[in-house]
């Protein structure tokens, strides 16, 4: 699995490496909330691993901000701080669960492969029917979407031109891709017809909003996803 580790204690991140690569994870760090908070918002992850006391942004606020900007990636926040009162405001602030330290590793390992199954069960579960990045929400069974609550009225191809951006979030896709999977493959590949249809979409899905999920990558295509900026 890939983990991301936001630690800033040298020791507690060699130990967790070191355990952890044995397992057959493949760990990411960041040590501070700042750097965490991008790596978490532009890669996938199957888990992060979140400190509570950070340099920059603390954890707290980094969780916070990962919420609100769409991403439902299980979080165990660790924390030297094991009061209640601190644990009760670590899961409001979203995390999936809390470990203080020092922990033992053994724990540590447990809680990821109870909280990864059920990450990918809510997942099997969604499979199908709801997307969703950031603010915007599309039902696959039902073909509504909306943003901040409010509902995108879309032709069926600007659907499945969204749906696909969607469920490629992160990846840059050229027209040739994007003209493969939402057109049929004969289509006329000389027109502009992808850059059109993205220019409709952007003004339903974009417009008016501070935070743009559609994005131009010049010189090789599109990408759908939450910018780190856009999560201040």
């Amino acid at each position: 699995m890939k983990l991301l580790l936001i630690e800033d204690e040298p020791s507690v991140i060699s130990l967790i490496q070191r355990s952890l690569s044995a397992s057959g994870h493949e760990i990411t760090v960041a040590m501070d909330g700042k750097s965490g908070l991008e790596m978490a918002t532009h890669h996938a992850f199957d888990m992060i691993i979140l400190d509570l006391m950070l340099p920059v942004i603390n954890g707290m606020e980094v969780c916070r901000k990962i919420r609100s900007a769409g991403f439902a990636t299980p979080i165990l926040m660790l924390t030297a701080l094991g009061t209640t009162e601190n644990i009760v405001s670590g899961l409001d602030a979203g995390a999936d669960d809390y470990m203080t330290k020092p922990f033992k590793l053994a724990e540590l390992e447990a809680r990821i492969r109870t909280l990864t199954r059920r990450g990918k069960e809510l997942e099997k579960e969604n499979n199908g029917v709801t997307l969703k990045i950031a603010d915007l929400i599309l039902n696959t069974e039902t073909k509504i979407v909306q943003r901040n609550g409010q509902t995108i009225d879309l032709t069926a191809t600007e659907f499945r031109l969204l749906e696909f951006l969607i469920n490629n979030r992160n990846k840059v896709l050229n027209r040739m891709e994007i003209l493969e999977n939402v057109w049929d493959i004969n289509f006329n590949l000389g027109t502009n017809v992808v850059d059109v249809y993205i220019n409709y979409l952007r003004k339903k899905v974009d417009k008016n909003q501070k935070n743009k999920l559609i994005h131009t990558v010049f010189g090789m295509g599109y990408v759908m996803r939450q910018s780190y900026e856009d999560t201040n």
